[in-house]
C-alpha cells in the first residue's frame, strides 16, 4: 500500500514527497478543513430539520481532495454522494447545500464544475464514466474521468461491467474507490472474498493500486502517476486504473444510520488515529507552512465561508416549478394540473400555504 507520511505526519523513510508548490500544499489542507467543518454543519442542519438525509464525509477528506487536485480543472468527477472534499476543490457555492435541500437548482450547478450530477443508487454511475471517458478518446479529447465510489459498490454488477467494458475499449477512466470499511452496515471482508479490491483489476486487464486514502500525499501521488497513464499510456499499457484507497469514515453511513449497531468505539478510537487533517498539519508545519496563527487564521476563513453559504442556501426561494420539472421527461396531465394549483394557492396565500394540508 502506497504511503509518503506515517501516522504521525512525518515523511516515511524512503518515501519521496510529491513536487508540489508550498502553496498548493497548504490549499489542500484548507480544503480539507473546510470540507470537515461543511462537514460537521450540514450534520447540524440535518439534525435540525433544516436539510434532508446526508451522507457525512469524516475521515476520507485526504482522499477527495488530494486525488481532485491530481486532475485538470476540467476533467470529469462522477461521484457518489460523500465525496464532498472534491467539490471544495472545485469551489462551494449556495447550489450544493441546495441540492441536499432538495433543490434540483444544485445539480445543475454542479455540471458547470465538470461534477456529474451526484447519484445516490449505488454502482449504476460507473457505467456513465466508463461511457463518458470512451466517448472523449473517440472525439480526441484528452480529458479523462475520475470515477468514486465505496466499497460496497465493487459487489453490484454494474461495477464488473464498467470496468469491463473500459478494459476492452482502452477508456480513459480512473475508478477510485474510497474504501472506509463498510457497505453501509457490512463489513468489507463480509461482501467480497477479494484480498484487496485492488486485485479486481486483473480480471479486467488493467492496473489495480492500493494507497493509503488517509495520507494526501500519497493519494495525490498515485493518482497523478494514474491520471498521466490515462491522458497517454505507454503502448504496453491500458488508460483505465483502479486505486483502492484505504480509509476509515469516522461518522455515520447518512445521518438515517446508527454506526453504533455494528462497529465499536474502539475501532473507531483505532482509526482516528489515522486521521488525515493532523497528519497534514503535523507534515506543513515541519515544512514552517504553518504556525498557530496561520492554522486560525484558516480556521476564521472556512468558518465565515460555510456561515455564507448556509445563509445563502436558506435564503433560496424555488419556483414551484421546479417541484415537478424532473418528475417525467414530458409533463403529465396530472403534473400540470398539479403545478397549477399550487401555483395559484401560492400567490394566494403565500409560502406558509404550502406546509399546510389544504
Amino acid at each position: 500500500m502506497a504511503q509518503v507520511l506515517d501516522a504521525d505526519g512525518r515523511v516515511r523513510e524512503g518515501a519521496t514527497v510529491p513536487d508540489l508548490p508550498d502553496e498548493e500544499l497548504v490549499a489542500m489542507f484548507r480544503e480539507m478543513t473546510l470540507a470537515r467543518h461543511l462537514d460537521e454543519r450540514a450534520v447540524s442542519l440535518q439534525r435540525q430539520g433544516r436539510m434532508g438525509t446526508y451522507p457525512p464525509l469524516a475521515g476520507q477528506e485526504a482522499a477527495q481532495v488530494a486525488s481532485t487536485h491530481a486532475l485538470r480543472d476540467d476533467d470529469w468527477i462522477v461521484d457518489q454522494y460523500r465525496e464532498h472534499g472534491a467539490v471544495a476543490v472545485r469551489g462551494l457555492e449556495p447550489e450544493y447545500l441546495l441540492y441536499w435541500m432538495g433543490h434540483e437548482v444544485g445539480n445543475e450547478w454542479l455540471a458547470s464544475k465538470h461534477v456529474f450530477p451526484l447519484n445516490i443508487s449505488i454502482a449504476s454511475h460507473l457505467p456513465h464514466a466508463t461511457g463518458m471517458a470512451w466517448a472523449a478518446r473517440l472525439q480526441g479529447d484528452d480529458r479523462i474521468v475520475c470515477c468514486h465510489f465505496g466499497d460496497g459498490a465493487t459487489s453490484e454488477g454494474d461495477f464488473h461491467e464498467a470496468l469491463n467494458f473500459a478494459g476492452v475499449f482502452d477508456a480513459p477512466a480512473l475508478f477510485f474507490c474510497n474504501n472506509n470499511q463498510y457497505a453501509i452496515s457490512v463489513p468489507r471482508e463480509r461482501q467480497t472474498a477479494s484480498a484487496t479490491i485492488a486485485a479486481k483489476a486483473d480480471a479486467y486487464g488493467f492496473a489495480g493500486l492500493r494507497v493509503d486514502g488517509m495520507d494526501p500525499l500519497a493519494v495525490y501521488q498515485v493518482t497523478k502517476g494514474a491520471v498521466e497513464k490515462a491522458r497517454d499510456p505507454g503502448a504496453d499499457q491500458l488508460r483505465p486504473t483502479l486505486i483502492e484507497a484505504e480509509m476509515y469514515r469516522f461518522g455515520a453511513h447518512t445521518t438515517a444510520d446508527d454506526p453504533s449497531r455494528y462497529r465499536t468505539d474502539e475501532e473507531v478510537a483505532r482509526w482516528r488515529d489515522r486521521d488525515p487533517i493532523p497528519r497534514m498539519e503535523t507534515f506543513l508545519r515541519e515544512r514552517g507552512l504553518l504556525d498557530d496563527e496561520r492554522v486560525a487564521a484558516i480556521e476564521e476563513r472556512n468558518r465565515d465561508a460555510v456561515a455564507a453559504l448556509v445563509e445563502a442556501a436558506e435564503a433560496y426561494e424555488p419556483d414551484v416549478s421546479e417541484w415537478f420539472a424532473h418528475a417525467y421527461a414530458e409533463p403529465t396531465a396530472r403534473v400540470r394540473e398539479s403545478e397549477a394549483y399550487l401555483r395559484a394557492l401560492r400567490e394566494r396565500h403565500g409560502d406558509d400555504a404550502l406546509l399546510r394540508d389544504e
